[in-house]
């Protein structure tokens, strides 16, 4: 662990997994941030399988494994008759014919959606409705809240302890926001909040997302619902090679103002890379829009050097700089980099985490 920056490198996905079951040994949950592309299903996975070595079968999971357990049948000869197929050869539905949990689920969807289901358990499908219309077809985000709503029924039915799951140790939920919109995905945040304190005392969740909408309001609820907690921002290097968990400690984390952080390090440290340029630009790009402008140069209107400076990010982000194979800036490019860093900064005055080494924090 880098103790200044409060970082653990991990030279495994098994480490990484070794990591969030420690803290899930004294906290409530734990709650991951990682951009699409890090392996968030294959960590959600290699924990399931990490905790059956030890306990047997313990995790209930929530991630795109569970998703592909639903598939449609678009009835394309008749073009009418359409419904959601179930694989009932998965465990995670065992015991659910005699459940019969249409009015638990419904319980949770009615909050999201104003469609109807029915549950044929002979022929496992799901048959879809709304007003007068039967056998409709879903939007993917409306399948996708039906499935999650399933799956927070059958995490109820766990916390409860029933016996058809008390089996359930540990709750593993990845992304469950996808397709959604951002009501939805707030809506989706307080109900597993709520969840997650319910369950507590006998069942620990880990959480991932790359949603920060869906995080900085899930970390606010169990926060607020004094939950012991630990968050961080996940991050697998290109090579697989390297795995590191920053600890986010108790700032709510968003995507922007972690890139801030880290380009505010870069700059302390001068090891300013040519890709920086591109993520200053992001940044900028999503600042303008917040203010209702359509360009980043108003980020940078009416300061001293605007016309370098536009040129220079003009330029410069649009070259083919990957972060995945980083060269430094010459000295003029980081100096100008520097300044303007410094100066949107000086304009826009973010609340960045703490991320430097204090010996870092007075270069």
């Amino acid at each position: 662990m880098v103790e200044g920056a409060k970082i653990y490198q991990l030279n495994s996905i098994r480490d990484v997994v070794v990591r969030i079951s420690d803290d899930l040994n004294n906290h409530d949950c734990v709650l991951l941030f990682a951009h699409n592309g890090t392996g968030k299903t294959r960590l959600s996975m290699e924990f399931k399988e990490d905790a059956k070595r030890k306990h047997g079968r313990s995790t209930l999971y929530f991630n795109a494994f569970t998703e592909d357990l639903f598939w449609w049948d678009n009835d394309l000869d008749e073009d009418a008759n359409r419904y959601l197929r179930i694989n009932s050869d998965s465990a995670f539905f065992e015991g659910f014919k005699e459940l019969a949990l249409e009015e638990k689920i419904f319980s949770f969807l009615e909050k999201y959606a104003n469609f109807d289901f029915r549950i044929d358990y002979d022929e496992w499908k799901v048959v879809f409705s709304k007003d007068e219309n039967d056998n409709i077809k879903v939007s993917r985000g409306e399948e996708n809240i039906f499935v999650w709503c399933m799956f927070l029924a059958i995490y109820e039915l766990a916390i409860d302890g029933h016996a058809s799951y008390d089996w359930v140790k540990n709750v593993y939920i990845d992304d469950p926001v996808s397709s959604l919109d951002d009501n939805n995905a707030i809506a989706v945040a307080v109900d597993l909040a709520q969840l997650v304190e319910r369950g507590k005392d006998k069942i620990g969740a880990v959480v991932s997302t790359h949603h920060t909408l869906f995080h900085n309001v899930f970390w606010n609820e169990i926060k607020n619902r004094k939950l012991k907690r630990k968050t961080y921002f996940y991050h697998r290097s290109q090579d697989a090679t390297t795995y590191t968990l920053r600890w986010t400690d108790d700032t709510p984390f968003f995507n922007h103002v972690a890139q801030l952080a880290e380009l505010k390090q870069a700059v302390a440290t001068g090891d300013i890379y040519t890709y920086h340029f591109n993520v200053l630009r992001s940044i900028m790009e999503k600042t303008a829009v917040f203010f209702g402008q359509d360009k980043f140069q108003t980020c940078i209107q009416g300061i001293e050097n605007e016309a370098l400076y536009e040129r220079a990010v003009q330029l410069m982000s649009h070259g083919r700089y990957s972060i995945y194979d980083p060269r430094q800036m010459g000295e003029d490019n980081k100096d100008l980099f520097r300044d303007l860093l410094t100066k949107f900064l000086a304009r826009y005055e973010f609340a960045l985490p703490e991320v430097l080494k204090p010996e870092e924090a007075e270069a």
